[in-house]
Order: structure tokens, then C-alpha cells, then sequence
């Protein structure tokens, strides 16, 4: 199945939320990590991030369905995907790939992408390589057990 992208804007911040929350549930249970998660995050900060007129918020769509959403950083030459999340029943499927797929294909004049996910998680980490996206040598250490790797696509 074919997903596609709908720009979000301030009126469905709830939405993007509650969809945010659901999808990070996992990895905040797993890494307890309450100061860096997407998934323990206030509403406030969905808000916040909606309004910067660098930011795009994109639902990922399934049969008229949200299943998650993604967040464009623009800065002309060079994008970042900040935020990818996909409902947990909807994983497993593809929907991420083509959604980075699709966002990509939006923002032509991005001559760079830059990424950045949990290192310990290799599903995400194949995921990203998987697409194109290469390790930068960059790492951050969260707490013991998690660190943060960072990804960049030419």
C-alpha cells in the first residue's frame, strides 16, 4: 500500500502529539530517557515546533488514515529530518521508507539530509543506511546504554 504526505499545521498539533507519544512509547520504556525522548514531551513543544517557519510537519497517511508524521527542518541547502514516527501496529511495513522518499522528493533544492537516531538501535540505524544515509563519525553518549549517532545523505 501507497502512503502519502499531508502538510500539517497548527490547528492539528494534538493529533501530531497523541501520534508522537503513541509511536516513541516503546523506546521511552525501554531507555527511561525522559529529557531527550519524543516521547515524553509536552504538547508545548509540538506547538513550539509548528510554529518555526523553518519546520514543516508532514502526517503520513494510509487509506485517508494518520499512521504517524515526520518534521522537515529547511534550511535551503540542507534539510533535516528531525522527527519520523510511525504508529506500532504500522511499523514493519515500509511506510517510513517511502515517507522519507516522498519528503525528499519536496525539497529539491536540499543538496544535503541530515539525520539522527539512537545508535543501539540497529533496526533504525539499517533503516537509515538502507536509504542512503551515512554515518557522519559524529556520536553523542545520553546516558549509559544510549548514545545518539548522527547521519547525513549527500
Amino acid at each position: 500500500m501507497a502512503i502519502l504526505l499531508e502538510k500539517a499545521d497548527l490547528s492539528q498539533a494534538q493529533e501530531i502529539y497523541a501520534l508522537q507519544i503513541a509511536s516513541f512509547a516503546a523506546l521511552l520504556s525501554k531507555y527511561q530517557d525522559y529529557d531527550y525522548s519524543p516521547g515524553a514531551e509536552k504538547l508545548e513543544r509540538t506547538l513550539q515546533r509548528l510554529s518555526e517557519p523553518f519546520t514543516d510537519f508532514y502526517f503520513i497517511t494510509l487509506d485517508g488514515k494518520h499512521i504517524g508524521a515526520l518534521r522537515v527542518c529547511n534550511f535551503g541547502q540542507l534539510c533535516k529530518l528531525k522527527q519520523i514516527f510511525i504508529l506500532p501496529e504500522y511499523q514493519d511495513r515500509g511506510y517510513a521508507q517511502q515517507a522519507m522518499r516522498i519528503a525528499e522528493s519536496l525539497y529539491p533544492n536540499a543538496g544535503r539530509w541530515e539525520l539522527d537516531t539512537i545508535l543501539q538501535e540497529q533496526k533504525l540505524c539499517h533503516l537509515y543506511e538502507k536509504m542512503g544515509y551515512r554515518k557522519t563519525g559524529k556520536t553523542q553518549r545520553i546516558k549509559d546504554g544510549m548514545d545518539i549517532v548522527f547521519y547525513a545523505k549527500p
